[in-house]
């Protein structure tokens, strides 16, 4: 049973060539027990589950995870990097690849959440606040 965050791939745009997916990974943090969801038409694309060399050559071997259905769930069970493309056509040499890390819940720090990297920003928000409140409470400024 998935326990994390819901990613679906492209968001709105899905899982097709032309789009920058390396692009849409760069605010998110996906851990261990996340779920990514692939969204297209079954008719014309597919995601294969490839190996980091495979994943540069646009290469999608005989015998890798395959998964057809238009409407595909990946749960992100362990750490590590995870290699996804699609095998039709010329769609991988056209940008419909994805790399993802994966990262386990436990190793990240404590004081940041995962998922929101804006916490960061209304934590120095809420320090900043506290800094003046006290600074004016003994007439400092």
């Amino acid at each position: 049973m998935a326990y994390g965050t819901e990613y679906v791939v492209g968001d709105e745009n899905g899982w097709k060539p032309n789009f920058n997916y390396s692009d849409w990974t760069k605010d998110k943090m996906f851990m261990v027990g996340d779920t990514l969801v692939f969204n297209y038409n079954s008719l014309v694309h597919d995601v294969y589950k490839v190996n980091g060399s495979d994943f540069n050559d646009c290469i999608a071997r005989p015998g890798s995870e395959v998964l057809r259905s238009g409407n595909d769930v990946v749960t992100l069970n362990t750490t590590g990097n995870k290699w996804y493309l699609c095998s039709k056509s010329n769609h991988c040499d056209l940008g419909q690849k994805l790399k993802i890390s994966v990262m386990d819940m436990m190793s990240t720090s404590s004081t940041t959440p995962p998922h929101h990297p804006h916490n960061l920003f209304l934590g120095l928000l809420l320090l900043s606040s506290l800094t003046i409140f006290i600074l004016l409470s003994y007439g400092a400024i």
